[in-house]
């Protein structure tokens, strides 16, 4: 037997990918579906941060606060407050105390002192 090849003088033309309606509305829902999860587990970790800030003040317990002024800093607050305790420290636990990420002050604002520097 010998092997007969057949050409016919054409080739075959190459298939091109076409997506229905149906096949549009799987792919669009495949790709929706991680944003979707990763909005939902942000709203859910935000709410968490949101509530752990609120944890440190406790109603019918009564704060020290101290009000800002023009070009004055934690720094100079923490000196204040606790002349004895490492600025650095107080700075730190004010910070923590009041939920804040940054130590940037506006006059006018009010920080409220936690326990051991009250008084």
């Amino acid at each position: 037997m010998t092997a007969v090849s057949m050409d016919f003088g054409y080739s075959m033309p190459k298939s091109h990918l076409r997506l229905t309606a149906r096949g549009r509305a799987v792919f669009t829902t495949l790709a929706a579906v991680p944003v979707v999860i990763a909005a939902f587990l942000f709203a859910i970790n935000g709410g968490a941060a949101s509530a752990s800030r609120e944890a440190s003040v406790q109603p019918g317990v009564e704060y020290t606060y101290v009000t800002i002024a023009a070009g004055e800093s934690l720094w100079a607050i923490a000196e204040d407050v606790a002349p004895t305790a490492d600025p650095r420290d107080v700075v730190n636990d004010i910070l923590e105390f009041n939920g804040m990420s940054s130590a940037e002050l506006v006059p006018g604002q009010r920080l409220a002192l936690p326990a051991q520097y009250a008084d």
